[in-house]
């Protein structure tokens, strides 16, 4: 997001000074790839597209990489880094959001993969023989890595709350036809559970390696009964995000807290504090996150024209996201037309490809759904 909004205010003519804060390396990569890789044959080295140091050259920005944003001084228009202090006119804040790590997990125990460096680390981990993996999470991050990595060899268990994976963002059918794509994938799925404990287990004879670890599940209903425990070498958490607040907090920006994510003018991406902006996985608009890599675009736009003083294009919210769930074993899509409450009908229920539309009581169409089994086995 922060790239996109460096290149729009460039696109728009823009000579102003800009500097990019990196708390990571800040080179160029597509994070979509990370949960889709091996798939598509992608070296973890090969998925960085441009250096930040080469982006930063072509763009004519100021890199900052390796350095954290520690608060905002609003009314003197100061940004603290951990490698100084930096004067604004305007400020933008793309800082992305967190993965959520619930109990009973703690931090060291599992793998969280919401950037290059966490997915390079992984992938190294389990370079060499097949492992284990429990994946915590399936909606569209854990439904991605499960498909990818059971790709790679490894032998996954997808755990969710809910009855079938991708439960809160696809009608019950379509989690079903993903399920029955995956039969020929070691992926095994248990839904309507929770995990209440995590340890290690002795594993005679495992030699150097760690002793596995055991993953204790109950019912996630009321009741919570005991559910057979899951073995597993290695355990990815894949359960959501949420922005951390600190630095909102420090600039006296207004924070949804139920969405977990600094609030938004749709259409310029403007906060509530004059001279910051935000846009991303940061941002809320209308009391929801849109946490997708398709509306970045407009949103830098968007935010680029307000700071030019140029016309706005289409409003960064103008046009609902569009999901796409890269699963090869079933790509699947989903476009939102509208909002509100509707019901699904089928168009096309072969065993080549599922077709829905969501319309309301007055028929409006809501939303689309197509997915697709690829050509070629995957």
């Amino acid at each position: 997001a922060g790239w996109q909004v460096a290149q729009a205010l460039r696109a728009q003519g823009c000579t102003a000074p800009v500097t990019l804060v990196s708390a990571c390396a800040g080179d160029v990569y597509d994070k979509p790839m990370l949960s889709v890789a091996v798939a598509r044959g992608l070296a973890v080295d090969g998925l960085v597209r441009e250096t930040a140091t080469d982006a930063a050259a072509r763009l004519g920005v100021r890199m900052l990489a390796d350095t954290h944003a520690v608060a905002i001084d609003a009314a003197a228009r100061r940004l603290r880094t951990t490698r100084g202090t930096l004067r604004y006119s305007a400020l933008v804040l793309a800082q992305g959001a967190q993965p959520v790590l619930p109990a009973p997990f703690q931090p060291g125990q599992v793998w969280q993969v919401n950037d290059l460096a966490a997915y390079r680390r992984l992938r190294t981990q389990l370079d060499g023989a097949p492992r284990r993996l429990a994946i915590v999470g399936a909606g569209l991050v854990g439904c991605e890595l499960a498909n990818d990595l059971a790709l790679a060899g490894q032998v996954v268990t997808l755990l969710d709350l809910q009855p079938q994976p991708l439960a809160a963002a696809l009608p019950a059918i379509a989690g079903q036809r993903l399920l029955a794509a995956w039969a020929g994938l070691p992926i095994r799925f248990v839904g309507g559970v929770r995990v209440a404990a995590l340890q290690r287990v002795a594993a005679p004879g495992a030699g150097t390696r760690p002793a596995p670890w055991q993953l204790s599940l109950v019912a996630a209903g009321d009741g919570g009964a005991a559910h057979a425990p899951v073995i597993a070498d290695e355990v990815v958490v894949a359960t959501g995000l949420r922005t951390p607040g600190r630095l909102a907090a420090s600039a006296g920006l207004a924070f949804d807290a139920a969405a977990g994510g600094i609030v938004v003018d749709g259409a310029t991406g403007a906060t509530s504090v004059a001279g910051i902006h935000a846009l991303g996985d940061c941002a809320v608009v209308d009391g929801r996150a849109s946490r997708f890599i398709e509306p970045i675009a407009r949103q830098a736009a968007a935010i680029a024209a307000h700071l030019t003083g140029r016309p706005a294009p289409a409003a960064a919210d103008g046009a609902p996201p569009l999901l796409r769930v890269k699963t090869s074993a079933l790509p699947i899509t989903l476009q939102a037309h509208g909002t509100g409450a509707g019901s699904w009908s089928l168009d096309e229920d072969s065993a080549d490809a599922l077709r829905l539309q969501q319309r309301d009581a007055a028929g409006t169409l809501l939303a689309t759904l197509v997915a697709r089994r690829p050509a070629a086995p995957v």
